[in-house]
């Protein structure tokens, strides 16, 4: 029975370039119940209400891609599926957020749908794609909405979910220069960067700052103990924590005072001028609610100055002027506040250059302190303040004084941050003038603050804008190596884990450390950091976090593209290995196209200045080409199959009389001659070379130097578990990861070469491939070997217990297999154990397995060998002169 209302069954948050988009993505899916069947113009007044309800709508362009777009698919009756993801968009672009992507389409035949739509904020993009629902499931049952209730609410959970805006403007200034951004939770705390030259900031604290650094500042009597050591102007004052402390204190040093909280921030709890004993109750009293410990100190006279110091140099000065509203004779106060907040640059919090004054009860003690009421009318022109501090986020105002500050207290600002030992560091000084020496005028430092707010230098009120953004991350990376991290990822059906070794081997012979994640696990230098398949998103950027790595090198599967996206921002080379039947009949991919077109993500997101590398042999390259914007390199073991690219003027590499060829336009370089190439066993193993040409592709792509390419491809001989081949009592085992019809046919091309008595295979494949996948296998191995040993992995991956070994099974005996020579063991080490049980001299046994470490455990156990892949061709070339022929 069909659903009367829309339901949410899920949401996926796409944080990275993903499948559906470049940009962040939602992607919800829906059952729209009996409005599957329903279009929009049978819905009666549907339409005239959604456009009362959201008249910005009446400007979208759709798909027919022009202005009325979208209201011409109404009247002619579109589903609600899409209705709900323009509305999506809209409340989002309502709200401010510049959003416009939106892909919808039918997950099954069942009203099932799902939209996949962009989001700036997280957390308004998902709020939003729920009460969307709300809203069309209320239109559709003839109800009212209450349209102003949702946008109050959305506005400030959206507010509440934002960067600061000291964290945006710096997060700003590094997308500009393309340093990768990754938010860490909800809150404003961001990695700039990866690996080594990574930094974390939140609000203008970085992960410099030490934390007694940070609690120095903090406390502000000890603050003024250390700024007066080191012959640093600072007011007089003691701390103390009851009343009657605090006016004897104040009897002491002599009236007026200054009240604060020793560990207080944002001007809170602090109370200036105070001239007599009630002003002092009362401003204890208030100073009391942030902290148990309060301050009293002298008053300095003079204005209020924010100096910001950064990277040990002053970088701006601001005059701080408190919240206040100019009278014009005719509005009281409250309404003169009203019209102040006005202001577009005025926001509620910190989401706006300025933030909106409040009429609270600070205000209105401040108010009876001179005299005056929320509802007294000032006079023309009279200035009426609303607040003791002048912080931004109590409403204040700035005036840039950077250019007038005197150079003595240039110094004093500077060697005060040195002092308490910030990288960033807030010094507030009072003066009657900032451009004559605080030495001189009496003037003093009052606070130096942790995490100062550049909001004032970013948009002053008056005066030059300052900018300090740049500052502050010119101070995070001060050169082109700081900045750079080399990025190489690889996709493709077969070959990318054997690609990533060897490009993380070369790579690391350039004096990096360099860090990998594969099929096999996560890897830094040379430790196994995590094992296990980490060849998804998570892993990469885990990875991409790891202090000690300078370059990375990531296998990257369809499964972690399709389910999360990719798990980092931009690559410097993006390599497809190729692109053969695997995976499908999966997530909606039913064809090679389908495939291509989720890898070529790899090498779509790829850097300007990057590359591409491509395999020329492969069918899908054409295909693929077309969504590539950078260089592009290709490679091939066959040179027929570049020449239909030569006009296209690529890069190639090669394959020719036996050597890996480069040729950059008219320069031809020779690299090395394959069969010095240990993993290809001196040319025997053919899709080594395949992946040796790519990993050179790479490699080359990325600006590593030839001599230093051709060393390590002569060095790498650790390949762990592909063609992994043991000797036993007489008899050889190969192990190797195998899992497709392509995989396949190069293992028993290498089997076919190795020779032998007999060739037993312990075949399996996994459970997410298609019975036609299944059954190819099948074929191969009934015509490729004389003894079969038929498992199944223990990660069923949604088949049931036997259902693979069963194709396998019921394909060998059609294709007339002898019965009596293959058997049906499930679990894999047991297939092998009866393999080897069965083998006699000089059989060749081949498993295809799901998990190495166990079988290659058993192996030596039972007293096999590895065997050095450069002895493997020495085998071979004996056992043919033996043999005669």
């Amino acid at each position: 029975m069909k659903t009367e209302q829309i339901q949410i069954y899920e949401f996926t948050v796409f944080s990275g370039r993903n499948i559906y988009s470049h940009r962040p993505v939602i992607k919800m899916v829906v059952n729209i119940g009996k409005y599957g069947e329903i279009p929009t113009n049978e819905i009666p007044g549907f339409n005239k209400k959604l456009l009362e309800l959201f008249p910005g709508l009446k400007t979208n362009c759709c798909s027919l891609g022009y202005e009325g777009g979208f209201v011409q698919r109404l009247r002619e009756g579109t589903y609600m599926a899409h209705v709900l993801e323009h509305v999506i968009l809209e409340m989002q672009y309502m709200l401010g957020y510049q959003v416009s992507f939106g892909k919808t389409r039918a997950v099954s035949e069942n009203d099932v749908y799902s939209l996949a739509y962009e989001y700036q904020n997280e957390v308004c993009g998902q709020e939003c794609g729920k009460a969307a629902v709300f809203i069309l499931n209320q239109l559709l049952a003839g109800e009212e909405v209450a349209i102003e209730q949702f946008f109050d609410y959305l506005k400030k959970i959206s507010l509440e979910a934002e960067l600061g805006p000291s964290t945006s403007a710096i997060v700003d200034e590094a997308k500009r220069r393309g340093i990768p951004i990754t938010r860490i939770g909800n809150e404003s705390l961001v990695r700039l960067g990866y690996g080594k030259h990574s930094r974390l900031i939140e609000s203008t604290l970085t992960d410099a700052t030490s934390c007694i650094s940070a609690d120095i500042s903090c406390n502000k009597q000890l603050t003024k103990f250390l700024l007066n050591e080191n012959k640093i102007p600072v007011p007089f004052g003691k701390i103390v924590y009851s009343e009657i402390s605090a006016l004897m204190v104040a009897d002491q040093i002599g009236t007026p005072v200054v009240i604060k909280p020793f560990d207080g921030n944002q001007g809170k709890g602090v109370h200036l001028c105070l001239k007599n004993e009630k002003e002092i109750k009362e401003a204890f009293r208030d100073a009391a609610k942030y902290s148990k410990g309060i301050i009293v100190e002298k008053y300095v006279s003079g204005r209020d100055f924010r100096i910001l110091v950064v990277g040990g140099k002053v970088r701006a000065v601001s005059e701080r002027l408190p919240a206040s509203v100019i009278g014009d004779g005719v509005h009281t106060v409250r309404e003169l506040v009203g019209i102040t907040n006005q202001d577009p640059d005025r926001g509620e919090q910190h989401e706006k250059p300025l933030t909106k004054i409040c009429l609270d009860s600070v205000a209105e003690s401040i108010l009876a302190k001179n005299g005056m009421s929320a509802e007294f009318i000032p006079e023309q022109g009279q200035e009426v303040i609303l607040r003791e501090n002048a912080n931004l986020s109590t409403g204040g105002t700035a005036v840039d004084c950077t250019d007038i500050i005197h150079p003595e207290n240039i110094e004093i600002a500077e060697k005060a941050a040195a002092t308490i030992g910030l990288d960033i560091a807030g010094i507030d000084v009072v003066s009657e003038n900032i451009s004559e020496s605080i030495l001189d005028t009496g003037g003093a430092v009052v606070e130096v603050n942790t995490a100062p707010g550049i909001r004032m230098h970013l948009y002053p009120s008056k005066g030059t804008p300052r900018s300090v953004d740049r500052d502050i991350v010119n101070m995070l990376f001060p050169d082109e190596n700081s900045m750079r991290f080399p990025i190489v990822s690889v996709t493709g059906t077969n070959g990318k884990t054997t690609v990533v070794r060897l490009i993380q081997h070369i790579l690391s012979l350039t004096g990096k450390t360099v860090g990998m994640t594969s099929t096999s696990g996560t890897f830094v230098g040379n430790k196994c950091v995590c094992r296990g398949d980490n060849s998804g998103p998570r892993s990469a950027r885990s990875l991409l976090s790891n202090k000690a790595v300078e370059a990375a090198v990531l296998e990257t599967a369809r499964g972690g593209i399709v389910r999360e996206g990719l798990g980092y921002d931009l690559a410097d080379v993006g390599v497809i290995t190729n692109i053969t039947e695997d995976h499908l009949g999966i997530d909606g991919v039913d064809t090679l196209e389908d495939l291509a077109f989720i890898k070529s993500l790899v090498v779509e997101a790829v850097k300007k200045e990057g590359a591409a590398v491509l395999n020329a042999e492969d069918a899908m390259t054409p295909y693929i080409l077309n969504r590539v914007k950078v260089r592009t390199v290709l490679f091939s073991k066959d040179t027929d199959a570049i020449k239909p690219y030569y006009a296209l003027g690529r890069i190639f590499v090669f394959q020719h009389k036996g050597k890996i060829q480069i040729q950059d336009g008219p320069v031809l370089q020779d690299v090395v001659p394959v069969e010095e190439i240990p993993i290809t066993v001196h040319g025997m193993i053919e899709c080594n070379i395949e992946n040796a040409l790519a990993a050179t592709s790479a490699l080359y792509a990325l600006g590593v130097p030839i001599d230093i390419i051709r060393a390590g491809l002569k060095s790498f001989t650790d390949n762990t578990g592909r063609f992994h081949l043991f000797a036993l009592h007489g008899i050889r085992v190969l192990l190797d990861y195998g899992h497709n019809p392509a995989g396949y046919e190069k293992a028993i091309q290498v089997c076919k070469k190795l020779g032998g008595n007999a060739l037993a295979g312990v075949i399996g494949v996994p459970g997410d491939r298609m019975d036609r996948a299944v059954k190819a296998v099948g074929k191969q191995c009934a015509q490729a070997f004389d003894r079969l040993y038929i498992k199944e992995d223990r990660d069923l991956r949604g088949r049931k217990s036997g259902e693979i070994a069963g194709i396998l099974y019921h394909t060998v005996m059609e294709e007339n297999f002898p019965k009596g020579a293959v058997k049906l063991i499930e679990d894999e080490l047991e297939a092998l154990k009866s393999a080897i049980e069965d083998a006699k001299e000089d059989d060749l046994i081949v498993a295809f397995y799901e998990k190495f470490e166990p079988l290659k455990d058993y192996l030596e156990s039972v007293g096999a060998v590895a065997v050095d892949p450069m002895e493997i061709e020495q085998a071979v070339r004996q056992k043919v002169q033996a043999s005669g022929r």
